[in-house]
Order: C-alpha cells, then structure tokens, then sequence
C-alpha cells in the first residue's frame, strides 16, 4: 500500500534548474522535497552540454533567455569564486567568414547590448587572427566577449545538492512521477518506485527536462488546455587529439538550431567541438541514444575548417553527446523559455518549467530565484 502525507514544495526533477529551484526556496524557509527519477543528480540535459558560461549574446530582448543568461551569468560567476569551484573566464570570438557573414556580427552586437552584455567589442580579421592566428585567413572580423568564460559544471551541481540539504531539503532519488492533479488547497501526486507515495504539496515546481511537457500533462488541471508539445534535438561532441591552438572560445556565426559547432578548451586545456543539431524523429521520446556516430566527424570537420584549416580528420575522436528540449520545430526561429506560474496557466500551487535548454545551465540562479518568486 502506497505511502501518504502532505509536503509544502515538492520539485520535480534533480537536474541543474530543479537542484537551483529547490536550493532556493528551502533557503527561503520552505519545506522542500525534490522527486528524481533516476539515482543521481543531473543525469540528462545538465550534464551533456559544453560547461560555457554564455555572456547573453543571442537571444531576443526582453525573453526570458536574455533576461535570464545576463542575470544569471553574474550571479554564477559570484556563486563559483565564493565557493572555490573552478572557472576559468577565458573570453569568446564569436567569428564571420567573408564579407556576407560579417554584416551579421552588428546585429547580434546590438542584440547584446540591448540585452546589457558587458565588455564588448567588434574588431576586424586582422586584429582576429594577430591574436588567434590559427584562425583562418578567410576570418573577416569578430565580436570579442570577455565575459564568456568556462566551469566545473559538476561540482557545481554538487553544491547547489550540498547547500539545498544544508538548507532542510532532500532529494527522493528512484521516485518517478506517475500521475497527479490540482485540487483544492493542494497538487496530489502519485509517485512510483521502490517506496509508492501519494503527496499532496502546497506548491509543485516541474522542472523535469526532457519529460517536463509529459509530466505537466500527467497533472491533471486547467494548464493542461495549452500545452506545447516537445521536439528534440541532438547535439554530438567530438573531442580533439593533441593541442588545441586557441587560448579562447572560438563560435561561428549562429543558425537557427543552435549556436553553430564550436570550439572550447575545457579546464585541463583539452579541445573539444560541437554540438551539431541532429534533429530526432518527431515521435522521439525519452531514454535516448547518447552514442555518437563516428561517420559525422566529416561534417564536423568541413564546419569548423571554416575558421580552423589546421584541424585534420585524424584529430577527431567521437566524444558525447546532449538532447534538448525544444518548444519549436525544424525551422522556426528559436522558442524561448517557458516559466509559468497559476496566474499564466490557471491551476493554483503549479509552476511549470518547459523547454528549458541553452542557456539553462548560465541561467539557473536567476530562474532559481525567478521560481521562488512565483512560489511565494
């Protein structure tokens, strides 16, 4: 027979956005209880990524991923120094090949701006390559962002974890949501696993990733009447062999999908390039495949040739690879964040995180509090 008791908080889902939420309202004197289906934290999107802090350079003015990759940036930064945790802020080129290209660095330099990125400039191919000078002869010019930076995403993880319990919170790990609904007072929800419960909680924050849309939707409630449905797409990794000859982030010029198969130095010095944009099947549901084909290093290889004649096919090695969760189709401009509360989505005590992805790992401070907000 299955457990049953009231909580104040339940977060749903142990991944980078559920581990800050659920940090920041059992600081805020909530009682918090965090439900993750698998055995660990940060299984999924939080853990397969490219460990870069984003400046905030990209993304629509007024969206939630500029309002919350600029806020969150600073406040990530001040998290990691205060606690000892490694960064590195190395700086980023995003670069242009040839003059077509080069037009569109002054749209995303003012996109910046608007936005309130710091620091930044625009330089030219020569100023570029005197100080890259791996970089192509073909590099017509740069934004330079000084602010862009890398870190130990995983010990970061460990001390949002370290400080959410410090704090009074628990994770309940092998507790998969089955089902639920709003009801007066109170969000019931039955949980699985090797100990059942049903949880009646005064506030539900789902911050579940890949399964975020399918567990709003196992809610039952009036926010169910305009859910977005989920795309995924696949971003592969490759690692490179031997010395990278960059002492910054090197970007190309973004499309679309993502922001283009770029270069970064991890902590230790090591190389790596991706990810690329591999859509999946438009019935594709979680476990995915996080295996990466080793035939698509020849794409890798004619991009990043681009800005980078000197890396070679041999160079190459298959790494890793991460799935996001979009809100749009192939094509459309990206979607942005989906952060919504009753006073969006009519079902009281429910605060629904959906399509939380790039850049969800910069901006999880700044959601985290954005959440507790709403909860309060």
């Amino acid at each position: 027979m299955a457990d049953s008791f009231e909580a104040d908080v339940v977060v749903i889902g142990a991944g980078v956005i559920g581990l800050a939420a659920a940090r920041a309202l059992a600081r805020a004197g909530r009682e918090v209880i965090v439900l993750e289906a698998e055995d660990q934290i940060a299984m999924h999107t939080s853990s397969r990524n490219s460990e870069v802090i984003h400046a905030g350079l990209y993304y629509a003015k007024g969206s939630l991923k500029a309002r919350h990759c600029v806020a969150g940036r600073r406040m990530l930064y001040a998290f990691l120094d205060a606690r000892g945790i490694a960064v590195k802020r190395c700086g980023k080129f995003v670069v242009s090949v040839g003059a077509a290209e080069a037009e569109g660095l002054a749209a995303i330099l003012a996109r910046a701006e608007d936005n309130g990125v710091e620091q930044l400039s625009l330089v030219d191919g020569a100023t570029v390559r005197r100080i890259e000078p791996a970089l192509s002869p073909d590099i017509s010019g740069a934004i330079v962002s000084p602010v862009s930076g890398i870190f130990d995403s995983h010990a970061y993880f460990l001390a949002l974890q370290g400080e959410l319990e410090d704090a009074g919170g628990s994770i309940a790990f092998g507790t998969p949501l089955l089902s639920g609904a709003v009801e007066t007072g109170h969000v019931r929800l039955e949980t699985g696993g090797a100990a059942p419960a049903t949880i009646r909680a005064r506030t539900v924050v789902n911050a579940a990733g890949h399964h975020s849309v399918t567990v709003a939707a196992a809610i039952e409630g009036p926010h169910t009447a305009a859910l977005p449905r989920t795309w995924f797409t696949k971003g592969n990794y490759f690692s490179i062999q031997g010395s990278t000859p960059f002492s910054r982030l090197i970007y190309p010029m973004p499309d679309t999908s993502s922001l283009g198969l770029h270069l970064t130095i991890d902590l230790a010095g090591r190389g790596k390039v991706g990810p690329d944009a591999e859509w999946l099947a438009e019935d594709a549901r979680p476990p995915f495949d996080y295996r990466v084909n080793p035939a698509r290093a020849a794409v890798f290889l004619q991009e990043v040739n681009r800005y980078w004649p000197g890396l070679t096919a041999d160079r190459l090695v298959p790494d890793y690879a991460g799935v996001r969760p979009k809100l749009v189709p192939k094509g459309a401009p990206s979607g942005d964040f989906r952060i919504e509360g009753p006073e969006i989505h009519g079902s009281p005590g429910l605060i629904n995180l959906l399509g939380i992805e790039s850049p969800g790992l910069t901006s999880s401070l700044s959601i985290a509090d954005h959440v507790a907000g709403l909860a309060a």
